[in-house]
């Protein structure tokens, strides 16, 4: 069998080692939320991260217009609408899009919630005493923003991520 006649050329792998450098702070001022970006495409909607969050973390009610892979590296979290399926070290979850739902980390967690997720689309976030309020948006080109501004507010001047186009790090 022959090699395909189109083959991307690498001179390297683009690889993150998330254990070698400082993690971002307050996610969009959200305190308790640690973020470390691998990969954002704000042209086609998909954000790659690795995100720890402190015992006692609840998101707005929000709604996915796309998919989500969710693995969970350690800790607990679970969702306001399914309390019973607690999500611990080793669970994955997948969510299709259209999905709504409220994240929350429990109080008595005695470490962080370590995550690694991969989302298409865009989160549409909602509060209010019946949920609805709208609040916003989040997608990749917000967080990528955010991350660009975060990365030089908080001194992490030597992390990288990939970004989307021509596969390449981003500082």
């Amino acid at each position: 069998m022959n090699a395909p006649e189109v083959i991307t050329h690498q001179d390297k792998l683009l690889t993150i080692n998330t254990n070698s450098g400082k993690f971002l702070e307050d996610m969009l001022t959200v305190p308790g939320i640690k973020v470390y970006p691998l990969f954002l495409d704000a042209y086609n909607g998909v954000w790659v991260l690795r995100v720890k969050f402190a015992p006692g973390i609840t998101l707005p009610v929000h709604f996915h217009t796309g998919t989500v892979h969710l693995y969970t590296m350690s800790g607990c979290w679970y969702y306001t609408e399914y309390p019973e399926q607690k999500q611990t070290a080793g669970c994955y979850l997948y969510e299709p899009g259209g999905s709504v739902h409220q994240f929350n980390t429990p109080a008595d967690n005695t470490e962080e919630t370590d995550t690694f997720m991969v989302v298409t689309g865009s989160n549409v976030n909602f509060t209010g005493a019946r949920n609805e309020e709208y609040m916003g948006i989040v997608d990749a080109g917000l967080i990528k923003a955010w991350v660009d501004t975060a990365i030089q507010e908080q001194g992490a001047d030597h992390m990288t991520y990939i970004q989307a186009g021509m596969a390449s790090y981003a500082r």
